[in-house]
């Protein structure tokens, strides 16, 4: 069973930055497309980025994150990463990593129905 562990979240001022994480114990994250969404109260989670998985690492990112946040994959740490630059308020939210078995393609998706294993969640806050 895939688990899969965020952190790095926390509390950053307009324009600092973050990296979250996104781990698992016991399996090979490369066998997986990986992706990040966010929640703020209230609202829909929506998908932020992906990156595909089986050596591809091709990257995917919604329009309003574009220029500001890189998704990556570590091979060596298992570890999918998100940084997160230039953040504003309306990037508050939970972050959650999710993941779909990689399927040799060099296209990822963020669309939440795709995904059957979820992380708990990191709560970013932006704010002075």
């Amino acid at each position: 069973q895939l688990q899969l562990v965020e952190s790095g979240g926390g509390l950053v001022q307009p324009g600092g930055s973050l990296r979250l994480s996104c781990t698992a114990s016991g399996v090979n994250l490369d066998r997986y497309d990986i992706s990040w969404f966010r929640q703020a109260p209230g609202k829909e989670r929506e998908g932020v980025s992906c990156i595909t998985g089986r050596g591809s690492r091709m990257t995917h990112s919604a329009d309003s994150v574009k220029g500001r946040f890189t998704i990556s994959r570590d091979i060596t740490k298992n570890t999918v990463y998100l940084q997160m630059n230039s953040l504003k308020p309306e990037d508050s939210a939970v972050y959650y990593c999710a993941a779909d078995w990689a399927q040799f393609s060099d296209l990822c998706y963020i669309q939440r129905e795709r995904y059957g294993y979820w992380g708990q969640g990191t709560q970013v806050t932006v704010s002075s």
